[in-house]
């Protein structure tokens, strides 16, 4: 009998154990990180894309939301060149990422380095940027008409972030719409950008809400509309007077013209499906921290998110969409 019993509880001891093993063995198989994780930012620092990768970089480790470290580089080379390439030639590499804004399709198209977004692997679409008409608080217009009123008299410079970039494709779409011709002055980042406004160094841009909110908050940069088919739709007031919703769109004030910019995730070309799912599920949990949707209110951000096939199919109508832009502007890079 004492055979018998300890055979019994042999053979339960083994059961358990391969139940065990059972319940662990899915988890187990699931891919993760198991080194840091470089986090590319094809722009400058202070820039919307810099100030979203940071953001996320503090969420992430804040909410221990990963197993590895997530380190941020900036490689603004070549009008963000720099990143691209590197990410393309990272093949199979799970531990780089890259966020993206629309500088993924106008690089290539104003360039000509050998790089187009189908090189890298489409993670998921975070949120959609909108572009807002500033102009210094001290200066007398209260409206885009105004501006462009004045502007027609010539004279008038356009600061933005890098040349034959979306704010540049803005710049020349206003002109190619009103008649007026700015000078247009580019610099690093929608940081230097914001700054030289306040500044008096240029007259206007079109940076986005994050890039001159706190200035705008501040009493020093006045917004006169929003390049969207409909106003922001956020109301809490963000300086004494006025909300995100308050500022007109720009058809709104004869300006027919819109534009919203990519702030999406990609990998490496190579990688498994496996080790996008990862992604895509890390980017969902740091969507739903209080941090995200705050940083998402402060920026006046479309909050559209996408994966898979539905993001791949965005993507192809958005360059298509910019070849276009960027042929009528004449930014195209001469073969």
């Amino acid at each position: 009998m004492k055979q018998q019993g300890l055979s019994i509880t042999r053979r339960l001891a083994l059961a358990g154990g391969a139940a065990l093993a059972f319940l662990a063995g899915p988890a187990l198989a699931q891919w993760q990180p198991t080194r840091t994780v470089e986090f590319i930012i094809p722009a400058g620092t202070g820039g919307g894309a810099d100030q979203m990768a940071r953001m996320i970089q503090g969420i992430v480790q804040k909410h221990n939301l990963m197993p590895q470290p997530l380190v941020v580089i900036n490689k603004a080379g070549g009008a963000g060149a720099e990143g691209f390439l590197d990410v393309k030639g990272s093949n199979r590499n799970p531990h780089k990422i890259i966020i993206t804004l629309s500088n993924l399709f106008t690089t290539p198209l104003a360039t000509g380095v050998p790089f187009k977004w189908e090189d890298m692997t489409p993670v998921a679409m975070l949120a959609l940027d909108e572009f807002i008409l500033w102009v210094n608080a001290s200066s007398p217009y209260k409206t885009a008409k105004e501006y462009i009123e004045a502007a027609k008299a010539g004279g008038k410079k356009m600061g933005g972030t890098g040349s034959k970039q979306e704010d540049q494709i803005i710049t020349a779409a206003i002109e190619q719409a009103t008649g007026v011709k700015f000078t247009y002055v580019p610099y690093k980042g929608g940081g230097d950008v914001a700054a030289q406004l306040v500044g008096g160094h240029v007259d206007s841009s079109v940076n986005n809400p994050i890039e001159a909110v706190s200035q705008w908050r501040a009493g020093a940069l006045r917004p006169l509309c929003v390049f969207d088919s409909k106003r922001i739709d956020l109301k809490d007031k963000v300086t004494d007077t006025m909300s995100w919703n308050d500022i007109p769109t720009c058809k709104e004030q004869g300006l027919d013209i819109e534009y919203l910019m990519l702030r999406g995730i990609f990998m490496p070309p190579g990688v498994t499906q496996e080790q996008v799912n990862y992604y895509v599920d890390l980017f969902k949990k740091v969507r739903e921290t209080p941090e995200w949707k705050d940083f998402m209110e402060k920026g006046a951000f479309n909050t559209t998110f996408m994966s898979g096939d539905e993001f791949k199919n965005w993507l192809k109508g958005a360059a298509d969409t910019h070849q276009k832009l960027m042929e009528k502007a004449g930014f195209l890079a001469k073969s």
